[in-house]
């Protein structure tokens, strides 16, 4: 391969008629794109069925039937006569929590009373149930606050709650577990599947040809094709992945595709330095794979930078995903300027130039 061109090309076509190579660089990235966000597809707790049993059948009770139903976490399924039909409804699934409205509800409150309710969860999903409880939970405090104003103001004591509290959370809009996590992993599956993809054709051409001598020209059009081949993947996430499924998008496309573009440099170049070592293509899939889980936590996003021993804080900017996967959610999801993600950028121009030296070092003087 000692044309740029020539080299570009007989990669791209090399990667079409490699499967393994296919289903790894693209296959994988379509599949993760949508196999992984599932996990996390409803975000937060919504409309989470739940039964009522109601023996009082008062104006009151029908109020907090109201307004547990306005609570976003839980839905009113449905109203039924009898703890019987409740357990019928729960064991078809159609329920994740129970409450039961007790005999005289409505009375034992005129009279000053405490009203009684009993409320039960499904444990078959424990998530599930405990997020359904606790929006039933906030719907009967609500209500009871309202009652006790209400029963404050006959007697002639003011009653008026002073402050009233809304939470509007900054970029994570949604408030989902999805919408933190699933941006940083997109960085994280691109860089992945990249590292596979170049040490699969790194030891193909090992195993065929004994050895990993290349041009100049010829490496760069190699990683001219990886890059563009990365480059497409990420746009695809960022562009197309995270519009789907609603993730928050701050719209900075020029600080996107800079960032963009360093991150896949860095990869691709570190990814053709680490995959000169491979001598046969099982062994790139089996450590890359478990590194996956490490080098995602190393990258800080979700495990506290305070709680990591300093060394591993050094040793992970030498990986091109700490400072990549940070520089994506930055720009992508927070609306960051270039100047507020610089250390970033410097980050990965530093190591494009690093591993893209010693790649050229490897493929330039390895001849077994």
């Amino acid at each position: 391969m000692n044309h740029f061109k020539f080299a570009f090309a007989e990669t791209l076509r090399a990667i079409v008629r490699d499967r393994v190579a296919m289903v790894t660089l693209i296959g994988a990235v379509v599949l993760y794109s949508f196999f992984y966000p599932a996990a996390y597809r409803h975000q937060v707790a919504a409309h989470l069925p739940v039964v009522v049993v109601d023996h009082d059948l008062s104006p009151m009770s029908r109020a907090l039937l109201r307004k547990i139903d306005a609570v976003r976490s839980v839905h009113l399924s449905a109203v039924v006569g009898s703890m019987e039909e409740a357990r019928v409804v729960v064991e078809r699934g159609g329920a994740e929590a129970v409450l039961l409205v007790t005999v005289d509800f409505e009375r034992d409150i005129l009279r000053g009373g405490q009203g009684q309710l009993v409320l039960y969860g499904n444990g078959t999903l424990l998530g599930r149930a405990s997020d359904a409880m606790q929006g039933v939970a906030l719907a009967i405090k609500a209500f009871g606050h309202e009652v006790a104003v209400k029963q404050a103001s006959f007697v002639g004591v003011p009653a008026a709650a002073p402050l009233q509290v809304i939470d509007r959370p900054l970029f994570n809009t949604a408030e989902g577990y999805g919408s933190s996590i699933v941006p940083g992993v997109a960085a994280l599956i691109v860089q992945q599947t990249l590292l596979i993809g170049v040490a699969v054709m790194a030891a193909t051409r090992r195993e065929r040809y004994g050895l990993l001598r290349l041009s100049k020209p010829g490496l760069l059009g190699i990683a001219s094709a990886f890059s563009l081949i990365g480059m497409l993947s990420l746009l695809y996430f960022s562009g197309f992945v995270f519009w789907f499924q609603d993730y928050p998008r701050a719209g900075n496309l020029l600080g996107l595709l800079i960032a963009g573009v360093l991150f896949i440099l860095s990869v691709v170049t570190f990814a053709l330095f680490f995959g000169s070592f491979f001598r046969t293509r099982e062994r790139a899939f089996q450590l890359i794979t478990v590194t996956s889980l490490p080098l995602f936590f190393l990258s800080n996003l979700s495990w506290p930078i305070a709680a990591t021993p300093s060394a591993l804080i050094h040793l992970a900017q030498l990986i091109p995903s700490t400072p990549g996967i940070n520089v994506m959610v930055k720009v992508n999801q927070m609306g960051a300027q270039l100047p507020e993600v610089s250390s970033e950028l410097i980050n990965l121009a530093v190591l494009t130039l690093l591993y893209g030296s010693l790649a050229m070092w490897r493929y330039r003087l390895q001849t077994v």
